[in-house]
């Protein structure tokens, strides 16, 4: 990947992917950096199709597009909107892992979808394969495996980043293919995958340097209890959290604002 500096001159520094194999970046001006893996990631070949939380009238094995329950999100930095999951929107529709197929691009951004369980993202390459971190490992497999039942979606616009060529995007998920545990810095499939398609260190654990004036703001939309805001140091700690709340849908290590609700 080190060919990649040549040919994306037009972004800022801090939208760079790393040319390092292991994602570590050099950067002398970070501070407090730690990376690690952590095993929170979800088991997604460990469910049968009835545990997905669809009912019988929206069975696994339906094309779609249907409506799944699932909490949603907005989040922000420094007044800028960076992450948006709201349905009056955008369309939250998923589809049957067999349909989704037909509609995805080398370097789309896939979400896998689960009641209580949280959500599991990979890169699209081509035919039905994918590349993701799961269990530890950057590794490459069928689509139509890894669902296990699970629908899916297309989340290209989830973040409002800008993203990175097509080309790059696969460089950066096929440039790590096989690293595993203690040599990657990832600490879930979302963070892994939105690196790939952004390049920004942020997503990286321990990847960007905290200062008091720059906070992330998580905003929960939660049906009949109106909206409650979260504050964090990082994005990778927000994305945690809120990786937390799709998983058990209970509200944890809460730093609310204004008592939580608006």
């Amino acid at each position: 990947m080190g060919n990649q500096l040549d040919r994306i001159t037009h972004l800022s520094y801090s939208e760079l992917p790393t040319g390092d194999p292991s994602g570590l970046e050099k950067d002398e001006l970070r501070v407090g950096v730690a990376y690690f893996f952590s095993d929170e990631e979800e088991e997604v070949d460990d469910r049968t199709p009835s545990d997905c939380g669809f009912t019988k009238d929206h069975s696994p094995t339906e094309e779609g597009p249907f409506s799944v329950s699932e909490v949603e999100y907005s989040a922000f930095c420094s007044q800028e909107c960076i992450f948006s999951k709201l349905r009056e929107n955008e369309d939250l529709n998923v589809y049957s892992a067999k349909t989704l197929l037909t509609m995805c691009k080398p370097g789309d951004l896939l979400e896998l979808v689960a009641t209580a369980q949280a959500p599991h993202w990979a890169i699209y390459e081509q035919d039905d394969q994918v590349i993701h971190l799961h269990k530890g490992e950057i590794r490459k497999d069928s689509l139509l495996e890894i669902s296990n039942g699970r629908h899916g979606r297309i989340v290209n616009s989830r973040y409002r980043y800008r993203p990175l060529p097509p080309d790059l995007v696969m460089q950066n998920a096929a440039g790590h293919l096989g690293l595993s545990s203690e040599e990657i810095c990832w600490t879930n499939s979302e963070s892994f995958a939105a690196w790939c398609r952004f390049g920004k260190r942020e997503f990286k654990a321990g990847g960007e340097a905290h200062s008091a004036e720059q906070q992330y703001f998580l905003k929960v939309h939660l049906s009949g209890s109106g909206v409650h805001t979260l504050v964090f140091r990082s994005l990778e700690d927000m994305i945690r959290e809120r990786r937390r709340v799709d998983a058990s849908g209970i509200l944890k290590e809460l730093s609310l604002v204004n008592g939580g609700k608006e």
